[in-house]
């Protein structure tokens, strides 16, 4: 099984593709070893000790080294675990899949009702434009709400403490929003 590795924005964060599907519907986030006993590949890959973050993607596996972790050293320790875990045909989740995952309400932020149309036309930019192209570099932006203007989103994986960000942030997804949804004013990650 040959496991292809990308540099991602973030220089603390690695994306790994092992060829197959990692996730059939949604992502997952694990920011610490609590979280991370969900997932016996989570649970092995935050033992090898420099591990920061580990987040599931559709096709692959983004994990962030803890600051002053060197790469070269730690990288072929996750492929390691990365290969036994596909090899083996393991579960990704302990029960076998995600059911029963305690998972972020989507709205942390709700909205008005009158907003419904707004909010629609949001999530549909944010699925179609946002989420593919952040997932490309490992990561995955939510939405988590739309209030007076400023829409709210929660950044995972490479994406979350990516130096660049707050530019891809305010430059990228806030200008494509306030373009085609023009009662957006402004876009904060939460």
């Amino acid at each position: 099984m040959l496991i292809e590795t990308e540099a991602t924005p973030n220089p603390a964060t690695l994306k790994f593709m092992p060829g197959q599907a990692v996730m059939t519907a949604g992502t997952r986030d694990f920011a610490d070893p609590e979280e991370a006993e969900a997932s016996p590949l989570a649970e092995a890959l935050f033992a090898l000790g420099d591990v920061q973050g580990v987040f599931f993607g559709r096709d692959f596996v983004s994990v962030t080294a803890g600051e002053g972790s060197d790469w070269r050293a730690l990288k072929p320790d996750v492929l390691g675990v990365l290969l036994d875990h596909f090899a083996s045909g393991a579960p990704l989740f302990r029960g076998g899949d995600a059911t029963g995952i305690d998972v972020a309400a989507d709205e942390d932020f709700p909205a008005d009702p009158a907003d419904a149309d707004i909010v629609d036309q949001i999530k549909d930019l944010i699925d179609t434009r946002v989420r593919p192209a952040v997932a490309n570099d490992g990561g995955d932006i939510v939405y988590k709400g739309f209030q007076r203007g400023t829409v709210y989103l929660a950044m995972h994986g490479a994406c979350s403490g990516c130096p660049s960000s707050t530019a891809t942030l305010k430059q990228g997804i806030e200008q494509l929003l306030k373009h085609y949804v023009p009662e957006v004013t402004e876009v904060r990650a939460v």
